[in-house]
């Protein structure tokens, strides 16, 4: 952080803030450096509109050296500069900033800096001189857009912004049956999926500010919105269902049967999706593959391993991936059970290690990586899903874990995975503490650990001239800790939410009513200090009113405990549940497309019998 309450995130990695200020009011010129492109161009005169906002008159660009007035801010693409790739050198003194850098990336994250420290001092600037550079070469967000929630055009193009202006350079979709395929509408028919247009639409704006769009299909497991359907039962590894490792059941397959029709069947869909995407990576997933060996890979499972058939499956689908001319991504839970087979994985294929709680082992699992010569990514997540209101704790953690070992044992990438398990009830701002730690500390971990994450927020991402927001959402996350409980990967309150609130009660245990009590005075708290807050941006209501009915399912989770305990009349919680519903349905087509909402709402509108 910069002295005189500059706040800067990420925190650049090199600074010196010498304090003396120079008014800069009277300048008139941005002037580029005549080999900038013209494309980026365009997005320069976008970010010197944004400057001008702050100047008596507004700035404009220049290539060549102006005859009169003064310049603010100069470009300099330094050509064959022996520096690190996205690097920049940003210079404040008496006579205006410059900007330099060896490609247009850097000039692009330099501005992004400069964007910050003029927003918080208009023209007036303090001299100071920053070198930066990033931890990670790529920086991503990947976006659950399969479990009910598919976001609209302008809540994509929304969100590229976001993020970029935090340095993220990366952003995968995350798809099992929410893309167009022309002649699989039976699959898709009623999610509002993604179009190809749309694809490539998202692609141009997503280049455009500097953030590769990756193509991402589940290409193995997680296919069960596919494998229901008759028509594609043939591809299943148990098209009659299996039992999941925790016991439940699924009457219909979720994995595809490691087969020739099954290659088939994935080189057909590739051939539609991968040419509308112009990132030469493609994420295959191929994770969490529950019922393999049950069905029709037992024999083979049992004679060679089910990793080893896992794995020569895999090999196969890289094979699809090279001759649609991209690099396969993989998710590397499977390949982890068998780790003396790391080594046998194409060469030049990249490996995501995922993994979503404070403690997960990213330290040894990353050397397993690293020593195998494999690329690979750490990717951990927001802690957002089946939480309801966050998990601020363990979100922070599982980042900075992997920001640290992942750094250590030299990752490429860092990801930041943000999922909708269970019909994402959970609304975008929930995330947001989760994308500004996790970029933070992916670009530069030991500047940035020690950044005040609420704080930004309130500054960055929700421009809260109350300052409330951000402490706000970090608080709605911990308030969980009022209980012992402490389910994996989910929130007690998600948990309570979802229960039928019948006698086996497993999900009390370490719960009692009194612990409930605080979190329900708790969440009244911050319900009451959330219309005090004074967002500055176009979506501030929204934002409030999100949040707002995140709390209540949250805090109706609690009542829901407490009424079971004290074996109370439930008129009153049904009565809130219908209006939580109501209220979710609403915010949710605010941001996002009609499909899936039905889905969504329909798994709170189960739990209204239980309120009888």
């Amino acid at each position: 952080m910069m002295k005189n309450d500059l706040l800067l995130c990420p925190a650049p990695r090199k600074m010196k803030n010498l304090q003396v200020e120079f008014d800069h009011s009277c300048c008139r010129w941005v002037r580029i450096d005549p080999r900038i492109s013209g494309e980026f161009r365009g997005v320069l005169s976008e970010i010197t509109a944004e400057f001008s906002i702050h100047f008596p008159r507004p700035l404009e660009l220049i290539a060549g050296t102006p005859s009169a007035g003064e310049i603010f801010l100069e470009l300099d693409l330094v050509a064959g500069k022996k520096s690190e790739p996205q690097s920049y050198s940003l210079k404040s003194g008496k006579n205006g900033v410059m900007l330099s850098a060896g490609d247009e990336a850097g000039i692009f994250y330099g501005l992004q800096t400069l964007r910050q420290i003029v927003s918080q001092r208009g023209s007036c600037l303090p001299v100071f001189e920053i070198e930066d550079w990033p931890d990670f070469a790529s920086r991503g967000v990947m976006l659950d857009i399969s479990r009910c929630k598919v976001p609209t055009m302008k809540t994509l193009f929304d969100t590229v912004k976001m993020l970029s202006s935090l340095k993220v350079n990366h952003l995968e979709l995350y798809m099992e049956h929410s893309f167009a395929f022309t002649a699989h509408e039976a699959v898709w028919y009623d999610a509002s999926p993604l179009t190809s247009q749309e694809v490539m639409e998202l692609d141009a704006f997503c280049k455009k500010h500097f953030v590769e769009l990756v193509p991402n299909f589940n290409s193995f497991g997680h296919l069960e919105r596919w494998l229901r359907h008759p028509e594609y039962r043939y591809l299943a590894e148990c098209p009659d269902g299996f039992a999941y490792p925790w016991g439940d059941k699924c009457d219909h397959g979720s994995i595809l049967r490691p087969s020739k029709e099954a290659l088939a069947f994935l080189d057909s869909l590739y051939g539609e999706f991968l040419p509308n995407f112009s990132s030469s990576l493609f994420n295959i997933g191929c994770d969490e593959t529950w019922e393999l060996g049950q069905g029709f890979s037992r024999k083979s499972c049992d004679k060679k391993g089910k990793t080893r058939v896992y794995l020569d499956f895999l090999i196969e689908i890289d094979k699809l991936v090279k001759r649609n001319g991209r690099r396969t991504m993989f998710w590397g839970d499977i390949i982890l059970h068998e780790p003396s087979l790391i080594k046998e994985l194409p060469r030049d294929i990249v490996a995501l290690n995922w993994g979503y709680e404070a403690n997960h082992p990213f330290e040894k699992e990353s050397e397993l990586f690293a020593e195998s010569g494999i690329e690979f990514h750490v990717c951990p997540g927001t802690s957002s899903w089946n939480s309801l209101t966050g998990r601020t704790t363990n979100c922070l953690a599982n980042l900075a874990n992997a920001a640290r070992n992942g750094a250590r044992n030299g990752a490429a990438g860092f990801l930041i995975t943000d999922w909708g398990d269970g019909g994402h009830h959970q609304y975008a701002p929930i995330s947001y503490m989760g994308f500004t730690a996790g970029a933070a500390y992916s670009w530069s971990y030991d500047a940035s650990k020690d950044l005040d994450i609420a704080d930004v927020m309130d500054r960055m991402i929700f421009k809260d001239s109350a300052s409330i927001l951000g402490g706000l959402l970090s608080e709605m996350g911990k308030v969980l800790e009022l209980v012992k409980n402490r389910p994996a990967n989910a929130s007690v309150f998600n948990k309570l939410l979802f229960w039928n609130m019948d006698g086996k009660a497993e999900i009390l245990k370490d719960i009692t009513p009194a612990a409930l009590k605080k979190t329900v005075e708790k969440f009244d708290e911050l319900e009451s200090r959330l219309t005090f807050a004074k967002p500055e941006i176009p979506d501030a209501s929204l934002v409030k009113s999100e949040l707002a009915n995140n709390i209540a399912m949250a805090r109706h989770g609690a009542r829901r405990g407490i009424a079971f305990f004290e074996k109370s009349d439930r008129t009153a919680l049904r009565h809130e549940l219908q209006k939580i519903i109501r209220n979710h349905e609403e915010l949710w087509l605010a941001r996002n497309r009609l499909g899936g909402l039905r889905e969504s709402s329909g798994r709170l509108r189960d739990f209204l019998s239980a309120c009888v």
